[in-house]
């Protein structure tokens, strides 16, 4: 079943593709681009000039959202665990697969020719299937029995300082952990991420920028310089999508209407785990960040309801339980060598995702 929902999947995007060849772009001029920010324009000739945050042929800014994510069946190696009762030994957890939905807001608040901020919502769902009976350690018991949602907001802001530079500001608050929406955790575990880029737009193709980054994309806070790189080939049948590391995007343009990426993207954040539990284990976090290297089809369904669907194959970079007092958090880094609470190996395995989207026109 799994099987041929995956060759399923990867025969309509091939499918999509050869039916597209055929089409031809048309002239730059007239071709319709789906920026959020197509409305900015300057006030009057004798007006400051600011630069705008897109260039040609940019994939289209979703405005909402809503998907469904699964993977296929998994193992999870776990590392020995000593909660305040008991003493958990190493073993391998069998799950049949993984899934749930996402759903996605991302609404314009100030759209003006010298600054655009927007702000959104987001939740996530991932409940995990197995009737493996052979290990008994909490993060197991946690994942068949609860599962993992993340509830969030966030908000970017695109302050252009003249014609060229431009300065973005990110950031973003999500409540993650093994919860429903009938027993969601206090705010006060809520993780926060911001990032802030320094960029310059050379012209309609390309855009690029510096930053730092304060990121939980690999499941424990870190923080990371990162690259922005926005770019479309003179024959605006190729381009680049990047915010390095984050995600690095290859997109192919087939029509105005349709489009292919290859990539990669890094998925991760910090979870509160095993609250109040039987097993005596409190003031946990299961730092989980996955790298998904993908192929994803974009394309309008009518006007701008656009469908969405990205098959790939989800790698598992971390899935470690950690500990924090007082919901103080220590900063490991790439170096740092302090223990974790639990050990644990995510392994491989493929997924699909499919979604509806409505996008800026």
């Amino acid at each position: 079943m799994q099987k041929s929902l995956l060759a399923a999947a990867l025969a309509l995007v091939w499918h999509s593709v050869v039916l597209c060849q055929n089409d031809t772009l048309p002239p730059a001029a007239e071709e319709e681009d789906f920026s959020m920010y197509e409305n900015l324009d300057f006030a009057d000739e004798g007006a400051k000039r600011f630069c705008t945050p897109k260039v040609f042929d940019l994939s289209p800014a979703k405005l909402i959202s809503i998907g469904y994510d699964y993977q296929g069946a998994f193992d999870v190696d776990y590392g020995a665990m000593q909660t305040r009762i008991a003493e958990f030994p190493g073993s391998t957890g069998k799950f049949s697969g993984a899934g749930g939905m996402r759903v996605m807001a991302n609404i314009p608040i100030v759209s003006k020719t010298n600054v655009v901020l927007q702000g959104g919502i987001n939740y996530a769902r991932t409940d995990f299937y197995s009737s493996d009976q052979s290990t008994n350690t909490p993060l197991h018991t946690t994942l068949k029995e609860k599962g993992l949602t993340t509830m969030g907001i966030h908000s970017t802001l695109f302050k252009p300082l003249d014609a060229e530079r431009f300065i973005i500001a990110q950031a973003a608050s999500d409540l993650n952990g093994d919860y429903g929406l009938s027993n969601i955790h206090p705010v006060r575990f809520a993780r926060t991420s911001a990032a802030l880029i320094y960029g310059k737009k050379k012209n309609d193709r390309k855009m690029y920028g510096f930053g730092l980054s304060r990121t939980y994309r690999v499941g424990e806070i870190n923080y990371i310089p990162v690259f922005l790189l926005n770019w479309t080939a003179p024959s605006r049948k190729w381009g680049v999508e990047m915010l390095a590391p984050a995600r690095v995007h290859v997109r192919k343009t087939i029509s105005a209407r349709s489009l292919l990426l290859f990539g990669y993207e890094l998925e991760g954040n910090s979870y509160r785990i095993l609250r109040n539990g039987p097993f005596g284990a409190e003031n946990l976090e299961l730092r989980r960040s996955e790298l998904r290297i993908r192929a994803i089809w974009e394309t309008s369904m009518y006007k701008f309801i656009w469908l969405s669907l990205q098959a790939g194959y989800r790698h598992g970079y971390s899935f470690n339980v950690d500990s924090f007092e007082n919901n103080k958090e220590f900063f490991r880094g790439f170096f740092g060598d302090q223990a974790y609470k639990q050990e644990n190996t995510l392994n491989g395995t493929w997924y699909v995702q499919l979604s509806i989207n409505l996008v800026s026109p």
